[in-house]
């Protein structure tokens, strides 16, 4: 059975693991290992987890099947972006599922959730940034409707930076 359920700061550790994990499966390879291993022990830490929880414009969400935490998203509600004029429109700042489960469609069940929400909270549309080479979450979104308007370099380190497209999906 799978569920989707609001993430408090109760949930901080559990995400973490589970963001360093998906992380390294999607990314571990855009960088080397000292920048990778340097961005996720700064990122995914429960720390960096309660601070963000405890931030009221982040809103997470957490999937579990048969109880077990296998992925994540946050959103965040009318927040501004360069190549859109509406300014109610969502962020998808992370959608993280481990890699094992990617085959049972329950991102599509986050994303689906989480344009829900945005939808209920009169939100015009959803953006986020996605990394060029990762072709199989490239390919996802823009399945699900989400086009490509313009670019965006993603910081990993000081000397790393991995390259994004920005894309959007108009309600």
């Amino acid at each position: 059975m799978n569920s989707i359920i609001n993430s408090t700061i109760h949930d901080a550790e559990e995400l973490a693991k589970i963001g360093r994990q998906s992380f390294i499966e999607s990314h571990g390879h855009s960088a080397s290992v000292e920048d990778i291993t340097a961005y996720v022990n700064s990122k995914f830490t429960s720390f960096a987890f309660v601070d963000e929880l405890s931030e009221p414009r982040n809103i997470y969400h957490h999937i579990k099947r048969d109880g077990q935490l296998i992925g994540y998203s946050k959103i965040i509600l009318s927040c501004i972006s360069e190549n859109i004029v509406n300014e109610n429109v969502t962020k998808l700042d992370r959608l993280y599922l481990i890699q094992e489960f990617h085959s049972l469609k329950l991102g599509q069940a986050l994303l689906e959730y989480n344009i829900q929400l945005s939808n209920h909270n009169n939100q015009k549309g959803m953006w986020l940034y996605v990394w060029k080479e990762n072709t199989r979450a490239v390919q996802f979104y823009l399945r699900n409707g989400f086009q490509i308007i313009g670019a965006f370099d993603f910081k990993i380190s000081e000397n790393h930076s991995n390259p994004n497209y920005h894309l959007f999906l108009e309600f």
